[in-house]
């Protein structure tokens, strides 16, 4: 960040607080029942994950650009989870309330990129959807191993950068009066309003943010289905049109999990009380990695396929 900070401007001093506070979800009864079941789908989502990226990457018959980019997600899904959970329940349940200024920045740096590559993620295989239906024939030309790789190499670069730029904005900000974060773990937002100088520049960043991150994703995958949905009433029989979305059913379901809660608690955000807010946001932010891998295991027949090829390969080598 000091490179950030003299590429912009020397001589400059801005006052940064040895710690932060971070003060959402306090003050609400029961709440260890939450942060147990917290705790629950954390080692669910580690498990399911896990047991993903392991399929895919022992199947030789699953090293396809498709499964290439559900291993991506299963791999930012685990990451993201892991840089958020364990932090969050070392905080409430352990009352770990002071975090470092480092450290929380840092904090804030790993949960805006998994979040952020788990929108993108879901870009990338809808665009792998919609390059089977519509364009069949010419998949294995257009969507190589290659092109997949590149895709999502280019998506954590521009992923990394977006947020680094974010976090080093922060750091242009002075803290002279309350160090407070009334939410479950570093929030850019929450923290650039506390500042005591201009903060406009991260104002911008969090505006663009949201249209970068969800709306232009949610409105490309949109606009994906309804191509296919198109081509699929102008060319193919009814029966024929439901085998072939029949295979987009697993990816719906990933989209519905990460937008719908997501869009919901923005619409609702200031008819809902503070501390439910933070509650629902926390659960948009854990529930997805968690739900993925099921629903890939389930809603996928070649993971299934796969899954029971495993099974029964180590069944007999425990038998012989």
């Amino acid at each position: 960040m000091e490179l950030f900070n003299s590429a912009l401007g020397k001589n400059i001093t801005f006052v940064h607080p040895a710690f932060f506070i971070i003060g959402g979800l306090t003050g609400i009864p029961n709440i260890t029942l939450y942060y147990v079941f917290l705790f629950f789908v954390y080692i669910v989502s580690v498990v399911g994950n896990t047991v993903v990226m392991a399929v895919i990457y022992l199947d030789h018959n699953l090293r396809t650009p498709k499964y290439i980019a559900v291993f991506n997600l299963a791999f930012v899904d685990l990451f993201g989870n892991t840089a958020l959970v364990p932090k969050v329940l070392d905080i409430f349940l352990f009352g770990h309330y002071y975090i470092p200024y480092n450290d929380c920045l840092t904090f804030l740096f790993f949960c805006y990129t998994c979040l952020s590559l788990q929108s993108f993620n879901l870009v990338a295989l809808s665009y792998d959807r919609m390059v089977a239906i519509i364009f069949p024939l010419h998949y294995q030309v257009k969507v190589t191993h290659r092109f997949m790789f590149s895709l999502i190499a280019s998506l954590w670069v521009f992923t990394i950068i977006a947020v680094l730029i974010s976090v080093g904005l922060l750091t242009r900000l002075s803290f002279c009066k309350s160090v407070v974060i009334n939410s479950y773990f570093c929030d850019h937002g929450q923290i650039y309003r506390l500042a005591c100088n201009d903060h406009f520049p991260s104002y911008v960043i969090a505006c663009l943010y949201p249209v970068i991150i969800f709306w232009l994703p949610l409105a490309f995958i949109l606009l994906s289905y309804l191509y296919i949905g198109y081509t699929l009433v102008k060319v193919a029989t009814l029966q024929e049109g439901l085998k072939a979305f029949k295979t987009c059913i697993g990816h719906l379901s990933l989209v519905a999990i990460y937008f719908i809660p997501l869009l919901t608690t923005f619409t609702l955000m200031e008819k809902i009380q503070p501390n439910a807010r933070i509650i629902n946001l926390s659960l948009t932010s854990v529930f997805p990695p968690m739900l993925n891998p099921i629903i890939y295991v389930l809603q996928t027949q070649e993971i299934k396929e796969s899954l029971k090829r495993t099974s029964n390969f180590i069944g007999m080598e425990i038998i012989s």
